[in-house]
């Protein structure tokens, strides 16, 4: 067994970049769309990040070693470590941004940020009680099904577009993506494949003029430097700010374990069986420990296994490209690369990922569950969607309440139901999806428990709801229970026909 072999370059360059290109973008938010000074988002909040990513890498690396000498075998896969993206942006967007907006006060709002941080970190600890028993129950269609909504619309739709907004860097780089890792082809010189098409974006993007001396210049002069010491004062400082926002961070916190736990099932369709309890519990201490030095954002088992695995990383992958994350979070390089290295020339290696991890979805279960897969899909694309307009809407200084909902409903969106939908998307996915699978099974007792399960989580408004309570969406609750009442109603109807055995109705 090696602990590094010559492939895993290829899944450094593509894990790294991955992990780097959502760091610049992190960036970006904060700093640019919110308004964090450059002392608070490189100084303190990054390197913290790249110490939560360093740690998950180190952790995750062990994992695979024990799974190496468990199972004798050398091709072993580590998982791969981040940050959620879809959290990335309801953190920035749904508490450091109002809360700073609201008091002008970037200290606050960091606080604030890093205690939601600790009450997601609490409930991915609480998730290992019950992960690996829902994974036990929950169809791999419907896991893998809404893991594919998340790579279809967060992880790839968003690069493919600016992928295309600037095709003669962004094309490039996503032929060069397609012919290492989707058509197997050798790079000149053996190459990694992500880092021959980063090479190509930065020589077109300074060819072309795209980067510039001028903003290179100014960003070495401006270099802030940040070593992660804890930070328990701003927790405290925050924490009142924070009170009224921690409600909606329960079933994000829910959402996040669910992630981890999808991730780890798509690992072992790859090929690598690993513990659903130890990758949660490691989630969730990571996630505290990024928290208490500084970081909002919580870490998870990243999308992307069995696309790193296909491009021949190992072990050593995951923490070569933590420890160089965290290095370069720490001296401040952040703001440099993101005027060297024009971002587009990365995107493309996103795009795969979501590529793959949708293709995993339909070619790991049986051709009849393709139904349910795409019915996985769709909560995804209505909480995209829903992000994308509110984002266009506030961009032009309103919302989609004063636009007015009849308004929007009459040329031809329907907000709420959108909004409805996307609440919870993965959680959603995950019942419609396992629903679905029953039915074509003709288990209809398990069908009838999966309706029941949606409504008492629509009640409490885990799903199809913004916010946590009792009661929170009662036409959605009563819509789950009419489903259930039609299921229970269709099994029996079928056992007194005798076209289902009493084992099969109950089984």
């Amino acid at each position: 067994m090696k602990y590094f072999v010559k492939s895993d370059w290829n899944g450094f360059f593509g894990l790294f970049t991955n992990n780097l290109t959502n760091i610049l973008v992190m960036a970006s938010l904060l700093s640019v769309v919110v308004g964090l000074p450059g002392n608070i988002v490189y100084g303190r909040i990054l390197p913290a990040v790249g110490l939560s990513i360093f740690m998950s890498s180190i952790y995750y690396s062990f994992m695979a070693v024990k799974l190496a000498k468990k199972t004798g075998r050398t091709d072993v896969t580590a998982l791969p470590a981040g940050t959620s993206v879809p959290h990335m942006f309801l953190i920035v967007f749904m508490i450091i941004g109002p809360v700073f907006w609201a008091t002008d006060n970037a200290y606050l709002a960091w606080g604030a940020g890093l205690v939601w941080a600790v009450v997601e970190g609490l409930i991915e600890l609480l998730g290992a009680a019950i992960g690996p028993k829902l994974r036990r129950v929950i169809p791999r269609a419907a896991m893998l099904g809404s893991l594919a909504g998340v790579s279809i619309t967060y992880i790839a739709l968003n690069p493919a577009f600016s992928v295309f907004a600037i095709p003669y860097i962004g094309l490039v780089a996503l032929a060069i993506v397609l012919l290492g890792w989707i058509g197997k082809v050798k790079m000149p010189f053996n190459l990694p494949t992500g880092l021959v098409a980063i090479i190509l974006g930065v020589i077109i993007g300074w060819a072309s003029g795209l980067m510039t001396w001028d903003g290179f210049l100014n960003s070495v002069q401006n270099i802030t430097m940040g070593v992660p010491i804890p930070r328990i004062k701003p927790m405290i400082d925050g924490f009142s700010e924070a009170v009224p926002f921690l409600v909606v961070a329960i079933p994000l916190g829910i959402y996040n374990f669910f992630e981890t736990m999808d991730n780890v099932e798509s690992a072992e369709v790859a090929g690598d069986s690993y513990s659903t309890k130890e990758a949660m519990l490691a989630d969730g201490t990571t996630t505290l420990i990024g928290a208490l030095f500084g970081s909002p954002f919580p870490t998870a088992v990243f999308i992307g296994h069995p696309g790193w695995k296909a491009a021949g990383a190992r072990i050593g992958y995951s923490f070569v490209g933590g420890l160089v994350l965290f290095v370069i979070t720490m001296l401040g390089m952040i703001s440099v690369l993101l005027e060297v290295i024009p971002v587009v020339a990365i995107l493309p290696i996103l795009l795969y990922i979501g590529v793959v991890i949708t293709q995993q979805a339909f070619t790991s279960v049986p051709h009849k569950y393709a139904p349910a897969v795409v019915l996985a899909l769709v909560p995804h694309l209505a909480d995209w969607t829903n992000n994308a307009v509110d984002i266009a809407l506030n961009a032009a200084g309103t919302t989609a309440a004063e636009v007015g909902f009849d308004v929007l409903n009459n040329a031809g969106l329907n907000y709420l139901g959108m909004n409805a939908l996307g609440e919870g998307s993965i959680i959603v996915g995950m019942i419609l999806a396992a629903i679905a699978v029953f039915v074509i099974d003709r288990k209809f007792i398990y069908a009838t428990v999966s309706a029941g399960i949606g409504a008492l989580l629509t009640f409490f408004g885990i799903i199809h709801s913004p916010t946590v309570g009792l009661n929170e969406n009662l036409g959605m609750t009563f819509g789950y229970l009419a489903v259930a009442i039609i299921f229970i109603g269709y099994a029996f109807y079928e056992k007194k026909k005798g076209d289902l055995s009493d084992e099969k109705l109950i089984s």
